[in-house]
């Protein structure tokens, strides 16, 4: 008997260092940094991530991006652009575990239902007044205005959505705990995949005859 609390420990020792990594946002960095080397993509091997740039090739430009700086082209369906900087844009994210973004809004424009995938977002708004909210996994929606100088955060993988409320641009800057965040947005996932998600399925799935569902479908949506 003397011996089962030492085993449960040690039980227990061995389930944390297993669950750890699932807890994390992205794995830990294990040098001072680790510029993407982009060139990597272009051969077999396929990692997690991307493979660290040899550090006598590493410049400050690395580590360098200007893109928030200019505003996203607002006129689509949506009256919304984001401007993502994430490791895709940025090397010297790698390994880093953060991103940001720049969304512009033209009056009354709207960033769909959205998810993304492997981070939590926190918003803050530069310009303007947003309505904006979540949808819990237990179908609760969480919404309220957030003005010029507030914060909103969007919990890790949820469903989500920013409305400008104004009649002028709005403007928000975000942070993700992810260099890859990655977005999937509700309505381009249902009605853009390739190949086509069978009309029937749609059909069942919203309580609507299948005509409403290919209507739907014939519709433009930007590709976020």
């Amino acid at each position: 008997m003397a011996k089962l609390p030492a085993v449960l420990l040690a039980a227990c020792t061995a389930l944390l260092a297993l669950t750890a990594p699932l807890l994390a946002g992205d794995p830990d960095m294990l040098q001072d940094f680790c510029i993407a080397e982009y060139k990597s993509l272009e051969g077999p091997l396929r990692v997690n991530g991307f493979p660290c740039k040899r550090p006598e090739n590493v410049t400050a430009n690395d580590f360098f991006s200007d893109a928030l700086s200019l505003p996203g082209n607002t006129g689509n369906p949506v009256g919304s652009a984001v401007t993502a900087v994430n490791v895709d844009k940025l090397p010297g994210l790698n390994t880093l575990g953060m991103s940001m973004s720049r969304s512009d809004y033209a009056p009354w424009g709207v960033n769909p239902p959205h998810t993304h995938p492997r981070a939590t977002e926190i918003i803050f708004v530069v310009e303007g007044f947003l309505t904006v909210g979540f949808v819990t996994t237990a179908g609760n929606l969480f919404t309220r205005t957030v003005c010029k100088g507030e914060l909103f955060v969007f919990p890790h993988g949820l469903v989500h959505f920013q409305r400008n409320n104004g009649g002028t641009p709005a403007m928000v800057i975000s942070a993700f705990n992810s260099q890859l965040p990655g977005i999937q947005s509700v309505a381009v996932s249902l009605s853009r995949v390739s190949p086509w998600m069978p009309t029937d399925v749609l059909a069942r799935a919203f309580q609507i005859d299948a005509g409403m569902v290919e209507a739907v479908n014939s519709k433009s949506m930007p590709m976020y």
